[in-house]
């Protein structure tokens, strides 16, 4: 008997429901948006000298952002591709104490994600509803990076409970 090869290929990542998939691809050309902006910072620095025209392209491409990583965490994670202290655990999906990090995982992540989310709703509103402007420029759109904020933890409690109960109710390999 032959024994199996040392690296098999990481098991395909749980389905999510569709609306999780869907935030992510709305969210991925952020990261171009992101780009030409921030690239588009010292071209209109030169044009218009010191003018409205970089700070708008660079509060702009903070809020995007802002809005990217939130989405980008719970999709990174959900994949097992963010970063982690030990990648050698993190690969290990069928190990002794795979389902125990599973769970743990879950129960470190959700408690400060709800926690987040009580704490961070009534300011984010407030926000919001003055459609706070970024304190050094005075450009509109300061009020979506906390938005992005709440739409981060909302993300990763969703995430985390979803991940709770699929290995509450079906643990792999039982």
């Amino acid at each position: 008997m032959t024994p199996p090869p040392a690296d098999l290929p990481a098991p395909p990542p749980p389905q999510a429901p569709r609306w999780l998939d869907w935030i992510d691809r709305a969210a991925m050309p952020f990261a171009i948006a992101i780009a030409l902006l921030l690239f588009a910072q010292w071209p209109l620095r030169d044009l218009a000298g010191s003018g409205n025209g970089p700070t708008q392209a660079n509060d702009l491409a903070q809020w995007l952002f802002a809005l990217y990583v939130a989405v980008a965490l719970r999709h990174a994670g959900r994949r097992g591709a963010h970063l982690v202290a030990r990648p050698d655990l993190a690969a290990d999906t069928s190990g002794r104490f795979a389902r125990a990090r599973r769970i743990g995982a879950a129960l470190c992540v959700l408690p400060w994600a709800l926690f987040l989310i009580v704490t961070a709703t009534v300011p984010v509103w407030r926000s919001v509803a003055a459609f706070e402007l970024f304190p050094d420029t005075f450009n509109p759109g300061y009020f979506m990076i906390k938005v992005a904020l709440l739409l981060l933890a909302v993300l990763l409690a969703v995430q985390s409970a979803l991940d709770l109960l699929r290995e509450l109710r079906h643990p792999r390999g039982h």
